[in-house]
């Protein structure tokens, strides 16, 4: 059971981006919270111009990922995906669209201090706050459940997207199309051919 669950968790990393082999992992505190308008108009985290790859992921200079909404309302896939998985996964805990519950923290609260360092490790290794309130606070360690690590980056991107007020609790109703290299990428992650 052991390697069962080495393996799984070794498949989730892989679908994960790490940086270059020697590279010194340094954590940033948060930007600010705030939307902004970036040069072509579009919102973004703090109004940086974001960087798309292949995959449709846009990231800020700092190689954060972050949201794009276009100025006529079209989000990126990210976005649309991570309110997809949000829904599929953590809102039963945290509440509609990231607002919170009797038991779990407003996640578009959280993001407004969380570096996205803070946030996979939090998902990844779960955390545990003693006596806060009436009731301890536990959030279950994800790093082994597909479902949450191979959309980890599109749940971090609604999520700040949510915090910093880019997006309403509607459902959103313009998106990119998913690129086949992010098709290919969620497959190889599930272990699918």
């Amino acid at each position: 059971m052991l390697a069962n669950g080495l393996l799984v968790t070794s498949l989730a990393l892989t679908c994960l981006v790490l940086p270059p082999a020697g590279a010194v992992a340094q954590e940033q505190p948060a930007a600010a919270n705030t939307v902004g308008t970036a040069p072509d108009g579009s919102k973004t985290h703090g109004g940086q111009e974001a960087t798309k790859d292949d995959m449709g992921k846009y990231t800020l200079p700092d190689g954060t990922p972050t949201y794009r909404i276009a100025p006529d309302g079209t989000m990126d896939w990210y976005t649309y995906s991570g309110y997809r998985r949000y829904h599929a996964e953590c809102h039963v805990c945290h509440g509609p669209d990231g607002m919170g519950s009797t038991y779990a923290p407003a996640l578009a609260n959280s993001l407004k201090t969380l570096s996205y360092e803070q946030f996979t490790e939090i998902v990844v290794n779960g955390k545990k706050t003693v006596g806060v309130g009436t009731a301890d606070q536990v959030m279950p360690a994800f790093g082994e459940n597909l479902n949450v690590m191979c959309y980890l980056d599109d749940l971090y991107i609604y999520l700040k997207a949510r915090a910093d007020g880019a997006l309403d609790r509607t459902r959103p109703s313009k998106r990119e199309d998913k690129t086949k290299a992010y098709g290919d990428n969620e497959n190889q992650c599930f272990g699918r051919k």
